[in-house]
Parts: C-alpha cells; sequence; structure tokens
C-alpha cells in the first residue's frame, strides 16, 4: 500500500507533539510494509529528498518573501506542498492520502478532489481546544473554519485519545462513526542505554547533589500551566527545600516566567535551561526525582509518555489526553488545573514517599511498555488504511 503523508512538522524541525508523531509513526508503518511518501516543508534544513526503504520524504522549500501573517504564511507554503504531492498522485499509485493537523490541509483536500484519492485526517489538537472553548481573534476563526472543512472533507478521521473525539464532534459536528482513537506512543527502548550509567557529573550541571529535581519539558505557553508551575514552587520549597525545579523548553512566556521566580524569591531554585537537545532531555528524565506536567489543554500529552517510559514519577494536570493516560495513584499522581496549590501538593507527595513514587513509576513503565509501543499504534493506523482503500473500491466517485 502507497500512502501520501502530508505534515507540517518533520525531523530536523520538530516543535511540538505534531512532530514527535509523525517522526515515530512513519518507521513503524514503514516496518509493518507500508511504502510512504512523506511531503513537507523544509523549515529547518535537511535534503530536498530524502529515500530510504519503504519511505521517501520530499522537503518543500516554503515562500521566501515576507508574509502579512501566519495563516497566509500556511496557505502559500501549501501551494508548494500540492505542487509536490500531485506530481506524486500521478507517478507513484497513491491508495491514500494521510493528512496531520490543519497546517497541511490546503494541499490534502486539493489533492484529493483533484486525484480522487480518499482523505484520511490526524487531529493533534484544536484552535477551540487551545482557547479554552472560546475564538476571539480573526486568526482563531480562521483556523477553526479550516479544522472543521478538513474533518468535513475527510473520509475518516484519526485522535489521539477520546478526549479529542469529543472535541472532533462537539466543536466540527463529526459523527462519532467516523472517528478512530489511536493513541500517541513511545519508544521505550531508548532509555535503555542509559540504565546503571553513571550520570553524576551530568547532573552537577543542573542541581546540587542533595537537591531532588522536579523537571519539566515541553514549550513555555499559556496553555501548557509552566506558569502554574512556577506559582507553586513556593509552597513546595515550605515543605522540601531541597527541591530544584528544571524547566526546559522555549515560547513566548520564557521572560516573563524568569522575572516571576525572582519576584518570587524563588529564582535561584527554578532553572529555565531554554532548548535542550533530546539526549540531555532523556538524561534529565533519569536524573529527576519527579516530572510535572501542569497542562491546561493537552489532547495527549507524548511528554508524559516519555516521562513514565524513563521510569521518572510524573505529576499531570486532570485535563484532556493526560488523564486517559496517567491514573491517580497507580501510575502517577494527577492534581486539579490551575490550581498551584493541587500542583504543590502531588509534587510535595511525590518527593515525601519516593518509596510509592518508584511503585507508580514501575507501573507506568510496564503500561507504557504493553500499550503504547510504536508497532502496536502502527497496526491499528494500518487497519484504518485498509478500511479506507476497502471502501473506496467499493465506491464510484
Amino acid at each position: 500500500m502507497r500512502i501520501l503523508m502530508l505534515s507540517w512538522e518533520y525531523p530536523p524541525h520538530i516543535v511540538g507533539g505534531l512532530g514527535r508523531h509523525v517522526a515515530e509513526l512513519v518507521p513503524a508503518l514503514v516496518q509493518a510494509g507500508i511504502e510512504v511518501h512523506l511531503v513537507t516543508p523544509r523549515w529547518a534544513g535537511g535534503e530536498a529528498k530524502e529515500e530510504g526503504d519503504g519511505l521517501t520524504v520530499y522537503r518543500v522549500d516554503p515562500p521566501d518573501v515576507p508574509m502579512p501573517d501566519f495563516y497566509t504564511s500556511v496557505w502559500q507554503t501549501n501551494i508548494r506542498l500540492e505542487q509536490v504531492g500531485g506530481t506524486l498522485c500521478q507517478e507513484k499509485g497513491i491508495d491514500l492520502i494521510h493528512n496531520h493537523e490543519w497546517l497541511t490541509a490546503f494541499s490534502a483536500t486539493a489533492l484529493k478532489r483533484n486525484f480522487r484519492i480518499p482523505l484520511l485526517s490526524t487531529i493533534h489538537a484544536t484552535e477551540q481546544g487551545r482557547a479554552r472553548g472560546h475564538l476571539v481573534s480573526d486568526m482563531q476563526k480562521a483556523i477553526h473554519s479550516v479544522e472543521w472543512w478538513l474533518t468535513y472533507e475527510s473520509w475518516r478521521i484519526i485522535c489521539c485519545s477520546q478526549y479529542m473525539a469529543k472535541e472532533v464532534i462537539n466543536y466540527f459536528k463529526a459523527p462519532a462513526d467516523k472517528i478512530d482513537v489511536i493513541p500517541n506512543g513511545v519508544q521505550v527502548d531508548r532509555f535503555q542505554h542509559l540504565e546503571g550509567v553513571d550520570l553524576s557529573r551530568f547532573r552537577s550541571m543542573y542541581a546540587l547533589p542533595d537537591e531532588k529535581i522536579v523537571f519539566y519539558v515541553g514549550r513555555i505557553v499559556h496553555e501548557k500551566g509552566v506558569h502554574v508551575l512556577v506559582e507553586a514552587a513556593p509552597r513546595v520549597l515550605a515543605e522540601n527545600p531541597s527541591a530544584k525545579f528544571v524547566i526546559a523548553g522555549t515560547g513566548d512566556l520564557l521572560p516573563a516566567l524568569r522575572a516571576r521566580a525572582w519576584d518570587l524569591g524563588i529564582g535561584h531554585k527554578v532553572l529555565f535551561t531554554g532548548f535542550i537537545p533530546d539526549e540531555d532531555r532523556d538524561r534529565l528524565y533519569k536524573v529527576a526525582s519527579c516530572a510535572v506536567f501542569p497542562s491546561l489543554y493537552e489532547p495527549f500529552g507524548i511528554v508524559a509518555l516519555e516521562a513514565m517510559a524513563a521510569k521518572v514519577p510524573v505529576v499531570v494536570s486532570l485535563v484532556g489526553g493526560l488523564q486517559e493516560v496517567v491514573k491517580h495513584a497507580e501510575t502517577g499522581i494527577t492534581v486539579y488545573p490551575d490550581n498551584p496549590e493541587s500542583l504543590a501538593w502531588g509534587i510535595n507527595h511525590t518527593l515525601a514517599r519516593p518509596d510509592w513514587a518508584a511503585q507508580r513509576a514501575e507501573n507506568a513503565y510496564r503500561v507504557v511498555r504493553e500499550e503504547y509501543n510504536w508497532r502496536r499504534i502502527a497496526q491499528k493506523t494500518i487497519q484504518v488504511y485498509e478500511r479506507i482503500v476497502a471502501e473506496r473500491a467499493r465506491t464510484a466517485w
């Protein structure tokens, strides 16, 4: 089976969960015998065309002229994505188009209509969800409209959680029987080479020997709730003065949160690392006493899976897909969202009882290994591919 896949993110350009999802899913699909032709904007370098066994990546240079806004930039970039995708549809005998998110919806829907190839879309998040239900700006409303259009045009829709499926049904009035829920995954084996390794020298770059690292990694934006973590930090330090907060990532809230930490008198206890390489991220998981993800909106939460795969105890807010992945007192601690006091309680509970925390981490590792591996996720995705292709074969278009 030949799949044309469209994604706004692909290595070396990864911003969030979308990029990680596609980067991990594609090799698993190829290993299962699917031929994938992936088209993506060339945002961060990489070869214009990379060929491998079962996978060819086409990186398309976006327009090099200034754009008035992000929406226009997306639309103009899609024109070039459509050109490359059209050639592939003509030459490669594509069976199905698999699109990820609204960012490539313009080209995906055009290719579907021009070549009468069924379109499958994975919806990773929604604009209305990010806005916590309230669309205010013209940009938000425009993106929401494209998302509705994409779900309407798609033969089927994949969501990463039951929570996201409900969003798609409620926000876009999509039929429930048009949606397949397939979770994200994580490569558990990537942490194995760190087992038993002395990481004390690495750890010393982030904390003193007697400090307990409370680790966050992700975008520093409002929806991720990092500001809630900063506000919770004084409450944590009141009970656990040996705690050290290591916050990794970039985003528009970073300068304000740095200033806020010093205003609270805890600047010396909060280290904002900025961007860190994947290797350092994985090492920080292994040396942390606790990984915290206090999101206000989280369709799934791949970072929580990463922490669970690294066997670090997790504290997450009870929102979105996180509440489906982390079971309170079994595989982690869940706390009330947007509530510094509740978040502080969860962190303090984890730091105060490392024996209980270690048991939850072992439970979480077992669940991740059994249920959230990419081989299993790829097989479920292929089942959706096969269903769509079979239905298309019985339909006069």
